[in-house]
């Protein structure tokens, strides 16, 4: 039996790999006033828009918060890039000052949960069995992979969110370089892009179409992302801003409850259950086409890290 001894010191820069390399290139971040202004324009401009409520029938209604249109905003001028200046330097720097500015979201949530403490003793056992949902989404996914196509892919696609959490359990389940590394790392940049916008949307149409109570609402938002909660929260409150307290504690310590337990979840749970609906779907639906993700190439340098993902707060999105 061989045996690897590898110095501690050897691998510590591909640990914090995105952030040694980001500290060269932006030595000193409050520099770049040229990013500052167009955040703070792409802001006004949101703002000014203010929320918009379209009505797809008498008792169907979207919401459209500003959140969303400061996503789309500065999605299309990192992608089209009608400005030069904002590039993958300028991207590296706003997502470090993301969790900076994420801080105070985070406070009031925890404030609002302190207020709300009887409320949630009242609700029981509800908080935590409804984490459970997250598992009824494998049996609407993965077939839909499978149809599409993805192999073993499509189990580091489906078995969870695809956070940082849930990829650092699957890379070290099955490797760097495996087919399920793959899935969930196309979901997580995936998630990373749109996630925010998907679930705004979602949230807004599913509480004017569910006949459901908004608590239910709230408790659904807290997937284990603090940018992914504050995105499905906000129209909420609009929609009922009586409740608006209330709901963003149910938010907040719902999305506290997915992060710490979606991990064990995940791992005895999803993972599991992905594997067994996985052996016996793919001989019936799956499709023999050439894998779709065979360009991308996993290694430690092109992860995230996820060795100390599950140390993260919750504002880590």
């Amino acid at each position: 039996m061989e045996v690897r001894v590898i110095s501690a010191k050897k691998d510590q820069p591909h640990e914090h790999a995105f952030r040694e390399k980001t500290d060269k290139q932006i030595k000193k971040p409050w520099r770049e006033y040229k990013l500052h202004i167009t955040v703070l324009i792409i802001s006004i401009i949101s703002m000014s828009i203010g929320v918009q409520k379209i009505y797809l029938s008498k008792t169907v209604s979207i919401v459209l918060m500003p959140l969303l249109y400061a996503m789309i905003i500065g999605l299309i001028l990192y992608l089209a890039k009608p400005i030069k200046f904002v590039g993958k330097k300028q991207s590296k720097m706003a997502e470090g000052a993301m969790l900076v500015f994420i801080g105070p979201l985070l406070a009031k949530l925890a404030v609002a949960s302190g207020q709300s403490l009887y409320v949630l003793a009242q609700v029981g056992p509800a908080l935590i069995l409804q984490e459970l949902g997250n598992l009824g989404t494998i049996f609407f996914a993965l077939p839909i992979a499978l149809l599409l196509g993805f192999k073993r892919e499509s189990i580091g696609m489906t078995s969870s969110i695809c956070r940082e959490p849930n990829l650092g359990i699957i890379i070290d389940k099955y490797g760097f370089k495996s087919p399920e590394a793959k899935g969930v790392l196309a979901v997580f940049v995936i998630g990373t892009m749109i996630g925010t916008i998907y679930i705004s949307f979602l949230a807004s149409v599913c509480a004017s179409v569910l006949p459901l109570h908004p608590y239910a609402f709230a408790m659904a938002s807290g997937i284990g992302s603090a940018s992914m909660n504050a995105a499905a929260i906000s129209p909420l409150v609009y929609m009922y801003p009586n409740m608006a307290n209330t709901l963003l504690a149910f938010a907040g310590f719902s999305n506290l409850l997915s992060f710490c337990f979606g991990i064990y979840a995940s791992i005895f749970l999803g993972i599991p259950l992905t594997e067994y609906l996985y052996k016996h779907l793919e001989p019936i639906i799956g499709r023999n086409v050439p894998d779709v993700l065979s360009s991308i190439s996993l290694s430690s340098k092109d992860t995230p890290n996820t060795e100390s993902s599950e140390e993260k707060s919750i504002g880590d999105d």
